[in-house]
């Protein structure tokens, strides 16, 4: 054989793959691909959520439970850059609503007692919904449309967010598609509330951290690639992901305060993370490098960031006049700052006589409410809110007809929740693995503040922000039992069909159960006999007053 032949023949062998570093190895298991794939997935998961929560999205054609706050309030930051008093009598402006007319403000600013963010959210999606050729402004549609978008993005995040922690294009689009079948999410995504921003952003700067995770110990391994000393490496250049996730912290904090208890948790993360990522990297005695060049400034990025963010969202009150509590502070300004600075000093004062003013609303609030529920209750399904209730509605074969929206979780995410959630602590406890505590965390964060105050009414929907997190437990173990992943379990054939089997199991059980609810869910007209049969507890109709 010829050299010439020889060449050509070598030439023509297909290249191996290039080999990953074991420090790559050790700290990125290999993506799904192709990447198209994954994407594409995530989409179509969304697309279908949006498909569900669009459908008679104007039901009921009115204002109910707490958009009466919050759609109001909305409407009066589109027009005066603040909350503004509504009409009372002798007409309420909901009626005035209900009838197609929107000139329901008299008086003044309104006190109110949750930031603005989710509102502008609402009032945004309203503005958009009037731009389309069938679009109105301040129709039911047009004030709920916002929290459609919102319910349809928290979707896709968690496709992609459960993707990047798995490694697998099917246990991310499972994370989806069971969050887009609970009721809790798709109720909450189909009402002028604030619930679903603030999981929105949660989610958001959740997703941000985990991207940014990866993006730093991909630096630290091909800082490796390239022959550098990793065990010595401070600074390792500006974390915009990390960035990323204190906007949406303080976006999330300018819906609801609650947000405080994420900020807190997923802040000890990342630095958790960075120091887990020096430490992985063999670098001896890292706590110096960590503090200088990781700790410091991810405070800065995620809690300051977010307080700039969150003062910033209160623009439409500090750059008018007319909010309520606005002038609070005038002439207060010391005589010594300079002119030009004495009208922003008095205009912050005022927002903090302002805040105080809603932390002591929050901290005397009580309530009889029928709905009311205690966190412990929570994750069992026990005590729903009965958002909507109409017992002499019309559409059922047999005249005698209910509509409702019940807003509950739907039971069996909730109830596999907890085994999931036993199953990650002991995989976290054995094994340490990054995204048991993770999700754990996150978990703890929506949940285990709320017990400190046994006195404060609460709700179910309090609980949204949870969620993902509880579906991300979920997917986590599906993929243990599968023995999916890189970092999973090697099964056998055997165990891995029997793995396939409770995957379709799970799936199956979570479809099934949406679909039965589903009713009961969307104010869809159901003879009051099949209503009754799909509320299986009393105090899922009735709440405190069935166990009073």
């Amino acid at each position: 054989m010829t050299s010439t032949a020889l060449s050509s023949e070598v030439d023509s062998t297909p290249p191996a793959p290039p080999r990953r570093s074991p420090l790559r190895a050790r700290f990125l298991p290999a993506d799904p691909t192709p990447a198209w794939i994954a994407w594409l997935g995530a989409v179509l998961v969304a697309a279908f959520a949006g498909a569900l929560r669009f459908v008679g999205l104007g039901q009921p054609e009115r204002i109910y439970f707490d958009e009466t706050y919050y759609a109001k309030d909305a409407y009066g930051l589109w027009r005066f850059g603040y909350e503004h008093e509504t009409i009372e009598e002798p007409v309420k402006a909901d009626v005035l609503l209900q009838n197609g007319e929107t000139d329901i403000f008299a008086g003044g600013g309104d006190f109110i007692v949750h930031p603005p963010v989710g509102k502008w959210m609402i009032a945004l999606g309203d503005r958009l919904w009037a731009l389309f050729p069938f679009g109105e402004s301040m129709t039911p549609e047009a004030w709920r449309f916002a929290s459609v978008l919102a319910g349809i993005a928290s979707v896709l995040i968690l496709v992609r967010v459960a993707t990047r922690m798995t490694r697998s294009v099917l246990l991310g689009c499972t994370a989806g598609v069971i969050l887009a079948l609970d009721g809790l999410h798709f109720t909450l995504s189909r009402v002028a509330m604030l619930d679903i921003f603030l999981t929105l952003w949660i989610l958001a700067g959740f997703a941000c951290l985990v991207v940014d995770r990866d993006k730093t110990r991909e630096r630290l391994a091909r800082l490796a690639e390239s022959g550098m000393n990793v065990t010595t490496v401070g600074w390792l250049g500006m974390r915009w992901w990390r960035l990323a996730a204190g906007l949406c912290f303080g976006l999330a904090v300018g819906t609801k305060w609650s947000a405080l208890f994420f900020i807190a948790a997923f802040g000890l993360l990342t630095v958790a993370w960075d120091y887990g990522a020096r430490s992985s990297a063999g670098q001896r005695s890292p706590a110096l490098r960590w503090l200088g060049f990781d700790a410091i400034p991810a405070f800065v990025q995620t809690v300051v960031v977010a307080g700039v963010v969150y003062v910033v969202s209160w623009s439409g009150w500090l750059f008018t006049r007319g909010g309520y509590g606005r002038d609070e502070a005038d002439g207060l300004a010391p005589d010594l700052l300079p002119g030009f600075l004495a009208s922003p000093v008095e205009a912050l004062v005022s927002l903090w006589k302002y805040h105080q003013a809603m932390m002591g609303f929050h901290e005397n609030l009580s309530s009889d409410h029928t709905y009311i529920s205690q966190p412990w209750e929570w994750i069992i399904m026990r005590m729903p809110v009965m958002f909507h209730y109409n017992g002499e509605a019309v559409g059922c074969p047999s005249g005698d007809c209910v509509t409702s929206i019940v807003s509950i979780g739907t039971p069996i995410v909730w109830w596999l929740s907890i085994i999931a959630l036993t199953v990650l602590v002991g995989w976290w406890v054995t094994f340490r693995d990054w995204r048991a505590g993770a999700v754990l965390l996150g978990v703890a964060a929506g949940w285990l503040p709320w017990f400190a105050f046994p006195d404060r009414p609460m709700f179910l929907f309090y609980a949204l922000p949870m969620l993902p997190f509880l579906i991300l437990a979920i997917v986590l173990m599906l993929g243990l039992v599968m023995g999916a992943g890189e970092e999973s379990p090697r099964f056998s054939p055997y165990l891995r069909a029997v793995g396939g089997v409770v995957f379709g199991v799970v799936m199956l059980l979570i479809i099934a159960h949406f679909a039965y609810l589903y009713p009961v869910l969307a104010a869809y007209p159901l003879d009051a006999e099949l209503w009754d049969d799909r509320l299986w507890f009393r105090v899922w109709i009735y709440g405190r007053d069935a166990v009073a």
